[in-house]
């Protein structure tokens, strides 16, 4: 093997451990300290449900039986896209530079998949011409807009006109 195949071989192998490392360094490391995070329990499904076909009452449903509206709203916006889902809040928190830039989002990729070690997410607009079109400008805005949106300890998003061609990118 030549000298750049084997570095390059070393620095993803480094990158795999400390990916596996950075995973595992949540868990509470077996001291006896919790983290505060839930998991399912035995007799929970995923979803919430339990096994036995009982009804949960914290996901939109008081326990007086009334509706709560706020938990539907969240769960419609969970199932919008994850460009709707940006566009929804670029349009409750966005500055009108920002709403304007963020309207010509088409796509989003890769927003809900986050481990803080290597996180990234690409955004396609409708712009033309690449880095050297109108879309450069409105891309810087775009990629600050979606570093309000998520939090990352080690985020890139990165934004293409609708040919493809990179725009811009920022940190998140």
């Amino acid at each position: 093997m030549g000298m750049k195949t084997k570095v390059a071989l070393g620095a993803v192998v480094g990158l795999v451990v400390i990916g596996a490392v950075s995973a595992n360094a949540g868990d509470g490391g077996g001291d006896g300290k919790s983290d505060g995070r839930t998991s399912v329990g035995a007799d929970e499904n995923p979803g919430g449900a339990k096994a036995d076909g009982e009804a949960k009452t914290d996901g939109g449903a008081k326990a007086d039986g009334k509706a709560d509206a706020k938990p539907a709203e969240d769960k419609a916006v969970e199932k919008a896209s994850q460009a709707e889902q940006f566009k929804a809040f670029v349009g409750k928190n966005g500055t009108a530079a920002w709403k304007d830039a963020v309207s010509h989002v088409t796509k989003v990729q890769g927003a809900e998949e986050q481990n803080d070690v290597l996180d990234s997410a690409d955004v396609y607009t409708d712009f033309t011409g690449g880095i050297m079109g109108e879309g450069t400008g409105p891309a810087n805005l775009i990629a600050s807009a979606f570093a309000d949106w998520k939090q990352s300890e080690n985020g890139l998003v990165t934004v293409y006109d609708a040919d493809g061609e990179l725009l811009g990118n920022g940190n998140f």
